[in-house]
């Protein structure tokens, strides 16, 4: 997870629980699952493990971790986004203010062109490609409950499978931006089926080698989103 990234000294304890949470809320560590093992974690994002405890305890304490001790134990995750429901939507955008609304879309919109158009380019090898189509039929086959988790990991996979981790970590905190009124969204089939149209066409514009068309599809399902934001919000 690009997420899980090494943080600076100065804030550790801070951005340890920035990284950690990002991870939860984007739902790379789902619902029930568990963290990556304290070693491994703590070597990841450049931190003592004692940090890491600490960051990890004030989690829990918020809600977010069940801590189990024991042969099976760790830290898993409890955190589930709410339902969707377009008052809380507006709760968020009152929260976030419309100004800062329009600048993260058009931040998302910027960092995910760029980076389709950077893997379509770059013309994706095997493994890349058999990534790309298995996160595709991830969302495709994913019920209602999953949906929000599978399209952050297909949208952010496409930035990862660059190669490049700073572009990879933009996205991620592009998406970070608006991943609270994405998930407040109601989730409308005709919307649904008309995103799975929009991602295969994403897909087949990088599989092709074509960085105008996948630039061009992503700006479409993008501004897609946006469009039926702004229609809940009216």
């Amino acid at each position: 997870m690009t997420v899980l990234r090494p943080v600076r000294a100065g804030n550790a304890f801070e951005e340890t629980v920035e990284r950690l949470l990002q991870a939860i809320k984007l739902g790379l560590v789902a619902q029930g699952e568990k963290l990556p093992p304290e070693r491994e974690l703590a070597v990841r994002l450049g931190i003592s493990r004692v940090t890491l405890r600490e960051a990890i305890r004030a989690l829990s304490d918020a809600g977010y971790l069940d801590v189990r001790r024991g042969r099976y134990g760790g830290a898993f995750v409890t955190y589930a986004p709410p339902e969707p429901d377009a008052g809380h939507l507006r709760e968020a955008v009152n929260e976030m203010g419309m100004a800062d609304l329009s600048d993260a879309l058009t931040f998302r919109l910027a960092v995910e062109c760029g980076a389709a158009q950077v893997l379509a380019m770059s013309r994706p090898g095997q493994e890349q490609r058999a990534v790309l189509v298995r996160r595709l039929a991830d969302v495709n086959e994913a019920g209602l409950e999953d949906y929000r988790r599978l399209d952050t990991a297909f949208h952010l996979s496409i930035a990862e499978l660059t190669g490049s981790p700073l572009l990879a970590t933009t996205c991620a905190d592009a998406r970070s931006r608006v991943s609270d009124l994405l998930n407040a969204i109601p989730m409308l089939q005709v919307n649904l089926d008309h995103a799975a149209v929009q991602h295969q066409a994403i897909v087949d514009a990088i599989l092709a080698g074509d960085p105008d068309a996948a630039r061009r599809a992503v700006a479409e399902h993008l501004e897609g989103t946006a469009a039926l934001l702004r229609a809940f919000l009216a």
